[in-house]
């Protein structure tokens, strides 16, 4: 059986902070260095890789004499932005030593619960990894509360996966994966190889919180597994000092614990858009458009647009509606409906001239869309 990663094209990986931090002695450069190393190569064969890294509160607490992670939340959030800096510091040194640049991405809950920030962030990130650069996301724990924090970068990389719509979620921990029991206190405890993201036997198996340095145990990256499988990417949890894991699991060796998703990318989204029963708004269609949807597969274009109805967003799911009034597709849209109708019926390389930007060349492309 080949591993999950081999064939996967755009690939989050996150590392944890006993990996990062070396147990709490402080970054790791090595281990760093390595991992950059083995980035290169998954870029060399053709993939896209983010790499969601924890260690900056571990970092800073070394950095300013902390013994063990506090508890109050400006000291933490102080120890995270001291620490953030020799973090991007490392990862841009190790990474340009193979002619990679970096770039440092800090997320909250918030920026994601918000539609205009999300789709904000989702373009940034597919701009970085269109121009070759490798993001580095992190929580940003310097502005962080308690009532907007992901309480762990496991649930944050699965929300990148559900984000930019990932192939794969890699789970580098202190553990060789998941086991049937604590393998630190049932010495008969077996490694689950094998398993299906969202799987309620799986959860049932997780243990509670792992080291005192981290914040996530095996539960949330079991749960981080399920809910990256929602935008149909598969989990690997693997111990992150294999030596050149993340190599060898791209050449087709299954190490650690395996997640499979029940369904691809492209079908969790269009089945999320079918779902939608009431849409932000319609867009009535030219007898042109319909056949170009209906029969010819193709993107909506302004220029196929005859009318707006209602009030949305850019990334609102809408209603594609023939002239008679009949549903023909649903999808999301790269404007928003004030937009759509200064550029409906207007050919694609006039939108920069009346909009002052390009958000995309169609109102809604055919990956974003699903017949009715």
């Amino acid at each position: 059986m080949n591993s999950l990663i081999q064939n996967a094209t755009r690939i989050i990986i996150k590392v944890g902070s006993s990996l990062v931090t070396n147990d709490g002695r402080g970054l790791d450069h090595a281990a760093i260095a390595r991992w950059a190393a083995q980035i290169s190569a998954l870029r060399a064969l053709g993939k896209e890789v983010v790499l969601v890294s924890s260690g900056a509160v571990a970092e800073g607490m070394l950095r300013l004499g902390f013994d063990k992670r506090p508890t109050d939340i400006h000291e933490l959030q102080a120890c995270a932005a001291v620490g953030q800096m020799g973090l991007a510091q490392i990862y841009e040194t190790s990474f340009r030593a193979h002619g990679i640049g970096t770039a440092q991405v800090l997320l909250t809950h918030a920026d994601l619960a918000d539609r205009e920030r999300y789709l904000n962030a989702r373009s940034t990130l597919t701009t970085l990894l269109r121009l070759g650069v490798v993001p580095i996301i992190n929580e940003n724990d310097t502005v962080v509360t308690d009532e907007i924090k992901f309480g762990d970068n496991d649930t944050l990389g699965a929300l990148v996966a559900n984000l930019i719509e990932a192939d794969a979620l890699v789970i580098l921990t202190d553990q060789r994966g998941l086991f049937n029991a604590d393998p630190r206190k049932d010495p008969a405890a077996y490694l689950i190889t094998h398993g299906r993201a969202g799987d309620p036997a799986l959860e049932a198996m997780a243990g509670g919180a792992g080291s005192a340095l981290g914040r996530g145990g095996m539960l949330t990256k079991i749960l981080a597994a399920k809910r990256a499988a929602k935008s149909g990417a598969h989990t690997v949890i693997a111990f992150g000092r294999e030596a050149d894991v993340l190599t060898r699991l791209a050449a087709g060796e299954c190490i650690g614990t395996e997640l499979s998703a029940q369904t691809g990318h492209l079908t969790a989204r269009k089945q999320w858009m079918a779902d939608h029963l009431h849409t932000a708004g319609q867009v009535v269609l030219d007898a042109g458009a319909v056949q170009k949807l209906a029969q010819e597969g193709k993107s909506l274009l302004p220029i196929g647009v005859i009318d707006v109805h209602g009030e949305f967003g850019r990334g609102a799911v809408i209603t594609c509606v023939s002239e008679a009034g009949v549903p023909v597709a649903r999808g999301i849209s790269n404007y928003t409906s004030a937009e759509t109708r200064r550029i409906k019926r207007k050919p694609s390389a006039e939108i920069e001239a009346i909009l002052g930007y390009v958000e995309g060349h169609e109102l809604i492309h055919r990956d974003n869309m699903v017949l009715l």
